[in-house]
């Protein structure tokens, strides 16, 4: 029972986390002029217009219950990409950068309100397992989601961001790696890039929500 408790507050974290993203994606855009996400009902964080049958959800569970097995959890997972239409975008270079930046820096703030939740509440959430799982669940996907997503590889957005500071030669030749950037991802996580970067940070969360 405790497994599947653990594994459906996992779950249900990513889906929140990965809401949380893609909504503020969605924000960012119309903010600088392009309402394509509203008018698609992607500016929610109900998870159903977000999910990929695949990425959001066959993927994770399977990896999940993997994990649970071996010991060893690799989580990997992807949500629709939000559209957006750069026509309707005054400055697209530009723009698309914060729209681009929204995503990771919305993660990171629902971390940081669900440390200071945990904290200010740990006595009662200590008493209520479910709930403690839930929101350290959502603290942690929630890092994980922004420091993925804020690798300068692409697709995800820190080359969005990149790319909005580059130009001439230098945005030519690192958009070359475009059509490899997936290949590029798996490589890095599997052999441990993205654990030497979490690791102190989620070391560092762990000691202020007291171990």
């Amino acid at each position: 029972m405790s497994n599947i408790i653990s594994i459906v507050t996992l779950f249900v974290g990513i889906l929140f986390a990965v809401s949380v993203h893609e909504a503020a994606h969605g924000w960012m855009a119309e903010k600088f002029g392009d309402p394509t996400a509203r008018l698609q009902g992607r500016i929610t964080l109900n998870p159903i217009p977000h999910i990929d049958l695949v990425g959001s959800i066959l993927v994770p569970i399977a990896l999940i219950i993997i994990g649970k097995i071996t010991g060893s959890l690799f989580l990997f997972g992807w949500a629709k990409p939000v559209p957006v239409n750069p026509y309707n975008l005054r400055n697209p270079k530009k723009d698309n950068m914060f729209i681009a930046a929204a995503g990771p820096l919305s993660n990171l703030l629902t971390a940081v309100i669900g440390i200071i939740l945990f904290v200010l509440f740990k006595t009662v959430l200590v008493k209520v397992t479910v709930l403690a799982m839930l929101l350290l669940n959502v603290i942690i996907t929630s890092i994980i989601l922004a420091v993925l997503n804020l690798l300068p590889i692409p697709p995800l957005d820190g080359s969005h961001i990149v790319e909005g500071m580059l130009k001439g030669e230098a945005l030519y030749t690192y958009q070359k790696i475009r059509p490899y950037g997936f290949i590029i991802l798996i490589v890095l996580l599997y052999i441990g890039i993205l654990d030497v970067i979490l690791m102190p940070i989620m070391n560092f969360v762990f000691r202020i929500l007291g171990g």
